[in-house]
């Protein structure tokens, strides 16, 4: 789509077909040239390095992104990409327009081209009327399309509508929004397709044959840079065409689907959240208030305490009506979701979900929210007792000039970033080993005591970066606390464009947590013990990071497209080295697929030494789930956690996880040197929070965070990720509590 713009752009900008410029005459046709320019300069230099040579075409080592790669597209509902931030702004805040198209491309082998509309699921808080203006748009595209002889044009296939967070977040707001995607080349080098090598999977399409989601299949050959430019300069001529000849009609929808959705906020259930002032983290209600204001909603507090329901809401209670134009947007994301079931054929297969299906911000986040469903149940002149917080929104004291100290909650995951920030700044961190009472107020075990030593300005530049003001005191605190070291922390980050390490970066880097990355090919001349107190693992699959050797390999594994120098595993060696480094007193802190390096059988060498060969007391037995039905595609999941152990400090008992069924744990009798403790299982029942899980009760009493014990080294293994797309808040301590494990428990 980029190659494609200076084209469109020239085109518009001279043309004198009188058919063009009366499109130009009812339209405004705003383009951002690239959502990431960063990532697109760093693919072209890549092509171009290896450009002529046997690697031509390869995959770019890494991700496309400073963090997050392909998942800046998964980003629009908790906005933290800066990037996304400037996308979203247009539809939130600035321009609001009536249309809105994003442009990707897909693989090789498939469809050409992915025209509107999708397919089932949609989601069901959208209005009708977007999805009749998208059909419109799509059957265009496809007569068009089809009319200038651009083959393999599909639509409803593959993907679908139900999931948020795509840059198509704006379709919960009011905009006539949707997705086109072409197929690849290497980079810009063609390739030749066999018509055997043709296929597609998914929803919509069974077999790559003339349909009526694909009438004009691409019969295979040569497929250009140049082919997919022409693909998208028609459809976004068929685009602009189709908005011209709507003009009346568009504006005129958008002007009442808004008018429509502030009366439903006023005439249909729920009517308003409201979120006490009092959470467990309080940082994260703050955190939340503003990310409503960025996405355009109005958000409003109590004046005066009010009775609702036989419940007292205090003065300064989080109030979000319904009544607003983003009305649809105000209940996705505040509400839990409920997978909207619909089957291939009357009770055959399930139609499964194109991505993950939870995005709930109160309960990602772990805050507290009610919703009001009935009006016969607020006082009167309820609305009058409301204040529209205008702007950003903190709760913060002043700040004494004269600064002994302060203590931070460890309830509070923003805390977390003014004890690294400490650390790093050379002041004096204290952490409470149980719960305590300073100058009246109660503090939790694991709770935080930085005090400035004298140096007052660094610690009034940690205090004005945090949105809710810890406790300040004027002398040292009468309490029992173990100083606090910042540890030195080695990131494994493979080149496969691994996006969940790229994720793991953002949260370090937001939280001030130093760290150093790691890649698999360089373990084998690492000396963890000499520069190291933590080695992190994300999600990652083990054949990425240690290679398959002799295990048998996964069916749906691939080999990655990459020179050699980016292809090389942690190997022999570089194991024993870790486990060494582990044995010594070492933290490994692993979830999601990279937990399979430390399943079965282990080894460990030194010299002078016998080899040991070891198990770790944990095994992985979610495949013998999915064989009893157990599908969960990314959902919300209750898990009780163990109370008062360093790991949990901070934790409310039972926390919402992210959970994709991959990895879930079961412990034996440990031998030798080894131990072990469940740290988080999920409950006996009730165990899907938001999403859609089959299949739930294979979960019941199943450890899916477990911390290990080998000689004087640790293991935390998580079967979720937490910190998950920086979505899942609620269990970001979790990571941060790891990371501060102390060197024995």
């Amino acid at each position: 789509p980029s190659t494609a713009i200076p084209l469109i752009t020239f085109d518009l900008a001279t043309t004198t077909d009188p058919v063009k410029l009366e499109w130009l005459n009812n339209t405004v046709y705003m383009i951002v040239p690239n959502h990431n320019p960063d990532g697109y300069d760093m693919v072209v230099e890549n092509y171009r390095k290896y450009k002529g040579t046997r690697y031509e075409g390869s995959d770019l080592p890494g991700v496309y992104h400073k963090y997050v790669g392909h998942d800046n597209n998964r980003d629009f509902v908790t906005l933290t990409q800066d990037d996304n931030k400037a996308i979203a702004a247009i539809y939130n805040l600035d321009w609001f327009p009536q249309v809105m198209v994003e442009k990707h491309q897909m693989g090789f082998t498939g469809t050409r081209y992915f025209v509107p509309p999708v397919h089932d699921p949609i989601a069901e808080n959208i209005d009708a009327g977007l999805w009749n203006w998208i059909g419109i748009f799509g059957s265009n595209l496809m007569k068009d399309m089809t009319k200038e002889g651009l083959a393999g044009v599909s639509q409803h296939f593959l993907f679908d509508n139900y999931w948020i967070s795509s840059t198509e977040t704006c379709l919960w707001k009011n905009v006539i929004a949707f997705l086109t995607e072409a197929a690849s080349v290497k980079g810009a080098t063609p390739i030749y397709i066999e018509p055997t090598e043709l296929s597609v999977e998914g929803k919509g399409l069974s077999e790559y044959k003339k349909s009526i989601n694909m009438p004009l299949p691409w019969p295979g050959g040569w497929w250009h840079l140049s082919d997919i430019v022409q693909y998208e300069v028609v459809s976004t001529m068929s685009i602009l065409k189709t908005a011209s000849a709507n003009k009346e009609d568009i504006l005129k929808f958008r002007n009442d689907i808004c008018r429509k959705e502030v009366n439903n906020g006023k005439t249909i259930p729920p009517y308003y959240y409201i979120l006490p002032i009092k959470q467990h983290d309080l940082s994260e209600l703050v955190g939340l208030v503003n990310l409503m204001k960025e996405h355009g909603v109005y958000v409003f507090s109590l004046t005066k305490d009010v009775m609702i329901a036989d419940t007292i809401y205090a003065k300064g209670d989080i109030v979000i009506p319904l009544s607003q134009p983003f009305r649809a947007f105000i209940k996705e994301v505040m509400e839990a979701q409920e997978y909207p079931v619909r089957h291939y054929t009357p009770g055959g297969e399930v139609i499964k979900p194109y991505d993950i299906t939870s995005w709930s911000l109160p309960l990602h986040r772990g805050l507290k929210s009610v919703e009001i469903d009935r009006l016969d149940i607020l006082p009167t002149g309820f609305d009058t007792m409301l204040e529209k917080i205008e702007k950003s929104y903190s709760i913060t004291e002043e700040i004494p000039n004269s600064l002994f100290g302060a203590v931070f909650t460890a309830n509070n995951n923003e805390n977390y970033k003014a004890v690294f920030k400490a650390l790093t700044d050379g002041l004096a961190v204290y952490r409470v080993q149980k719960p305590v009472s300073i100058d009246g107020e109660d503090f939790p075990a694991g709770s935080f005591i930085i005090y400035s030593n004298g140096k007052t300005a660094p610690m009034k530049s940690i205090l004005s970066e945090l949105t809710v003001t810890p406790h300040v005191i004027d002398k040292q605190a009468n309490v029992e606390a173990v100083i606090v070291k910042l540890p030195r922390i080695a990131l494994v980050e493979t080149y496969e464009h691994d996006m969940d390490a790229g994720w793991t970066r953002y949260i370090m880097d937001t939280y001030g947590i130093p760290f150093k990355v790691l890649h698999p090919g360089e373990f084998d001349t690492t000396d963890f013990q000499a520069n190291f107190d933590v080695v992190i693992f994300p999600d990652k699959r083990k054949q990425a990071l240690a290679g398959g050797g002799s295990e048998v390999k996964d069916p749906d594994d691939y080999i990655p497209s990459y020179p050699p120098e980016f292809s090389k595993k942690i190997g022999k060696e570089g194991m024993n080295r870790l486990m060494l480094f582990m044995n010594k007193g070492g933290i490994i802190i692993s979830w999601g697929g990279s937990t399979a390096l430390f399943m079965g059988t282990q080894e460990l060498s030194e010299p002078k030494q016998p080899k040991e060969v070891f198990q770790f007391p944990v095994a992985n037995i979610a495949p013998f789930l999915r064989k009893d039905g157990l599908f969960c595609p990314g959902s919300l999941l209750r898990i009780s956690l163990m109370e008062n152990h360093p790991l949990t400090w901070g934790m409310q008992k039972e926390i919402g996880v992210f959970f994709r069924g991959n990895v879930v744990f079961n412990t034996t009798i440990p031998e030798f040197d080894t131990d072990r403790r469940v740290i988080g299982l999920f409950p006996e029942k009730n165990i899907l929070l938001s999403g859609y899980c089959e299949k739930e009760e294979t979960l019941k009493n199943q450890p899916v965070m477990v911390w290990l014990k080998k000689n004087k080294g640790q293991l935390v293994l998580f079967g979720f990720g937490p910190q998950f797309r920086a979505s899942t808040r609620s269990g970001f301590k979790l990571l941060f509590n790891a990371i501060l494990l102390p060197p024995s428990i």
